[in-house]
């Protein structure tokens, strides 16, 4: 299992066991009706709306609060003093982050992913200083279920896949951006069970750093997604099998 497999399976267990759920639905109401005002606030003709109310379902976000989401696009005014925004940072041993958010105020979303990272011994960089070490790609996480992971791997090609890897009982299949919901259908149509589907920034090349050194990057991690406007974090971190051993117990 590579690093990026054992880090979505990291991310899957965190995701499973958070206890904070309100926060959680809040990020994910905030996605949702940003998404809605980037196009048409439909599903089905609006990608980036489509993927943000998957995740919501996913995550068992109660209908009702989905649906109120995507009204309040259509409302004037809501949603609109939200805005996207990246930072590019550096930890101990060459570990880079892309911390991806929403927020309202700058000044006060920059100065919170600072002082975490800043704690954590490294620094937030100018932009452009670590998004070239990453590319912007779908993921799919696929339940194997009764098949092998060569049959698997095979649905995956055929459907348009750029790259899987084996995740013990998922395979986590990565595509072009512009691909990412006809492979999903395609694996969907081939009997396959999709756990996740999403855009992510995947990391071009993993660092291996020790393994102490790797778990408290792992907690500077965490402590970045637990902040309220942080949507999500990106690393190149390599996570062998003992950090894994670490982090999962």
């Amino acid at each position: 299992m590579s690093g990026h497999s054992k880090w979505s399976t990291i991310k899957r267990q965190k995701g499973a066991t958070d206890a904070r759920r309100g926060q959680l639905f809040t990020k994910l109401a905030r996605e949702i009706t940003v998404a809605a005002r980037t196009g048409l606030p439909d599903p089905e003709s609006n990608g980036r709306l489509r993927l943000a109310v998957q995740r919501a379902r996913a995550e068992n976000m109660p209908r009702d609060n989905i649906e109120r989401a995507i009204e309040r696009a259509t409302v004037s005014g809501a949603g609109d003093n939200f805005e996207e925004v990246i930072y590019e940072a550096f930890l101990p041993g060459g570990i880079a982050l892309m911390v991806q958010s929403q927020t309202d105020n700058r000044n006060r979303t920059v100065s919170e992913v600072r002082a975490v990272i800043t704690r954590g011994g490294g620094n937030v960089g100018a932009d452009g200083s670590v998004a070239w070490m990453f590319d912007n790609v779908g993921q799919i996480v696929v339940k194997q279920g009764e098949m092998s992971e060569d049959e698997v791997a095979m649905l995956a090609i055929d459907a348009g896949a750029t790259e899987f890897e084996p995740d013990g009982e998922t395979t986590v299949v990565f595509t072009a951006p512009s691909d990412l919901h006809k492979v999903q259908e395609q694996l969907t149509g081939a009997g396959l069970d999709i756990e996740a589907a999403d855009l992510v920034m995947k990391a071009k090349d993993l660092i291996s750093v020790e393994p102490d050194q790797a778990v408290k990057v792992i907690r500077v991690i965490e402590k970045l997604e637990d902040l309220d406007d942080v949507q999500n974090v990106y690393s190149n971190l390599e996570v062998t099998d003992e950090v894994f051993a670490q982090v999962s117990a």
